[in-house]
């Protein structure tokens, strides 16, 4: 007996980043996640900062962690467009404690409202990548 699979896409503006058969693909919307499967009825929806995990022989097979985006899903697959997105097992704790800091650092000689809040979105986005490495990787 096969296993039914859907088109998974993941794109980033830079590239297409995955492309390929899975069986499920568990995404971070923005009301909480959603599990595709084959058949999924059609939505689209705006991801939050999260985790994609991409399962195959019945289990996460990748994970990937997206800042934000939209997912375009219909009967035979799932797009995600993401404004970023790292694997999980690149994820790098010295990188993202560097990051961190560079990022407050910034935040208290920032002058404008626009670079302060650019400067908070990175922040909050590095702590997020921090956590999961931390909760996940360790």
């Amino acid at each position: 007996m096969s296993t039914a699979h859907i088109a998974f896409e993941l794109v980033s503006p830079e590239s297409l980043v995955l492309s390929e058969q899975v069986e499920m693909v568990v995404i971070p919307g923005i009301e909480g996640d959603m599990g595709i499967l084959p058949k999924h009825a059609a939505t689209v929806t705006t991801l939050r900062p999260g985790l994609v995990d991409i399962y195959k022989g019945g289990k996460i097979d990748r994970r990937i962690f997206v800042s934000s985006g939209f997912a375009n899903v219909h009967e035979e697959g799932c797009t995600v467009l993401a404004e970023e997105c790292v694997f999980l097992k690149d994820l790098d704790i010295e990188t993202l404690e560097q990051q961190i800091s560079n990022a407050r650092d910034e935040l208290l000689i920032a002058r404008t409202v626009d670079e302060k809040e650019t400067l908070q979105k990175d922040l909050e986005l590095a702590l997020i990548k921090r956590d999961l490495y931390k909760r996940l990787l360790r």
